[in-house]
């Protein structure tokens, strides 16, 4: 707890101090800029005042009128060797159509010169006010940059923490929600943070979907794996004890079949694990008619009626292999429950391959045919063992129509029996 509280003040300390250091320079260099445009105008001010003197005095000088002598203290007026007072006789000449700043007896001031009949006419006003100004103007700052920064500085810290704290509440929550919890939420606002929540509950509701799904399927998986070892188990128990009265043959049919079942198992769940996981699986052009017409000749062979007259061509795009085992799923779930006759049909429908599997069983219940797609779901007449798969058929047949952008859906078909339908996005150029 003392690291999470060390935590959340270090992000107050990392924003206050990222917006002291951005402020500081933006105040540093509008000071520096303010002190500079204030010299500078005030300057100016003297500047135009020196040339506005210079012209009429000049003006006076030219027209004989003009006496150097009682002007006023601020102004230094030198005429050749004739001075205003006794601070122009130190004024030196400057280049003319120009301004320079000058000492005079230890202070500054701004000059400038021209040429008369009656010599080189030179005034001079003091900058002392400009330097008084921008001292005070430098000292205001010096003093009121630094309190403005604390203040700065005070207030942001504390809007950070106000901010943060919805943050640190969030995280306080989210923290508290362990394996054993993942039914509980977080509260959502209505702002940004509300919406950070919420897709933080969708998180929570994945997870929790994911892990129920997953602890349905290990104990469905042990189950199913329990049952053949069981049986195997048995019958070599049995054997062992009576050897006379069990036949290797018959013992042999037994493991051989139970064998078979629990291969059919395991490669189920490493084919639903391959998909659960995205891997990646070759595409290429696939008609979907010619692994129909495979699986009907498949059937027949194993003495099942098949009738394939609605079996048109149909291409799609996608892994064969993944294709094939979805076809020969519904095939062998349709032989297993037809009473006497399998249809098995291939339509192209604008941008969509259909296929139909369809058997004259006992058909499936309406609100049984969402959950038949799950894995290890079986009905109650697949339960036997001589009736049932391994309950991953159809849920492979889900995840492979799911991973190829199509669906698979269940009804009532003509006959009574299940209808299946696979759609499957067409293959371009079909």
């Amino acid at each position: 707890m003392a690291r999470r509280v060390a935590l959340s003040r270090s992000i107050r300390a990392r924003v206050t101090t990222g917006a002291f250091i951005v402020v500081a320079i933006a105040l540093g260099v509008g000071a520096v800029a303010t002190v500079q445009i204030l010299s500078g105008a005030l300057t100016e001010g003297v500047r135009v005042a020196v040339e506005q003197d210079l012209e009429t005095i000049g003006e006076q000088v030219e027209a004989g009128t003009g006496a150097i002598e009682g002007i006023d203290g601020d102004l230094l007026v030198r005429l050749g060797d004739a001075v205003s007072d006794d601070d122009a006789a130190e004024l030196p000449a400057v280049a003319e159509d120009a301004t320079a700043r000058v000492v005079v007896d230890g202070d500054a001031y701004l000059a400038a010169s021209e040429e008369t009949d009656a010599g080189t006419l030179t005034v001079a006003r003091p900058l002392e006010h400009v330097e008084d100004a921008v001292a005070t103007a430098t000292a205001l700052l010096a003093v009121a940059v630094p309190l403005l920064l604390v203040l700065i500085a005070v207030v942001v810290w504390v809007v950070a923490g106000r901010a943060l704290a919805p943050v640190e509440r969030l995280r306080r929550q989210v923290d508290a929600i362990g394996p054993d919890r993942l039914g509980s939420r977080v509260d959502a606002g209505e702002d940004e943070l509300g919406s950070l929540a919420e897709t933080m509950n969708r998180m929570l509701e994945r997870i929790e979907h994911a892990q129920s799904v997953q602890r349905r399927f290990v104990s469905d998986a042990s189950h199913e794996l329990r049952s053949p070892l069981a049986t195997i188990r048995q019958h070599a128990e049995v054997a062992a004890a009576h050897p006379h009265s069990t036949s290797v043959e018959a013992l042999s049919q037994v493991v051989r079949h139970e064998g078979i079942r629990m291969q059919d198992l395991v490669e189920g769940l490493l084919l639903l694990a391959r998909i659960d996981e995205h891997q990646q699986h070759p595409a290429e052009p696939v008609d979907l008619d010619d692994l129909a017409l495979a699986e009907a000749s498949r059937l027949r062979g194993m003495g099942a009626q098949v009738d394939t007259r609605g079996v048109g061509a149909g291409r799609v795009r996608g892994s064969r292999a993944l294709l094939s085992r979805a076809v020969r799923n519904l095939a062998d779930n349709a032989a297993r429950h037809a009473a006497r006759i399998v249809t098995i049909r291939v339509s192209s429908e604008q941008d969509r391959v259909v296929l139909v599997v369809e058997d004259d069983g006992n058909g499936i219940p309406p609100e049984h045919r969402r959950r038949i797609f799950d894995r290890f779901a079986r009905l109650d007449e697949g339960r036997a063992r001589d009736e049932g798969g391994s309950g991953l058929g159809l849920a492979i047949v889900h995840e492979v129509a799911a991973l190829h952008r199509g669906t698979v859906t269940v009804d009532a078909g003509a006959h009574g029996g299940a209808r299946f339908t696979l759609t499957l996005p067409g293959s371009p150029g079909a």
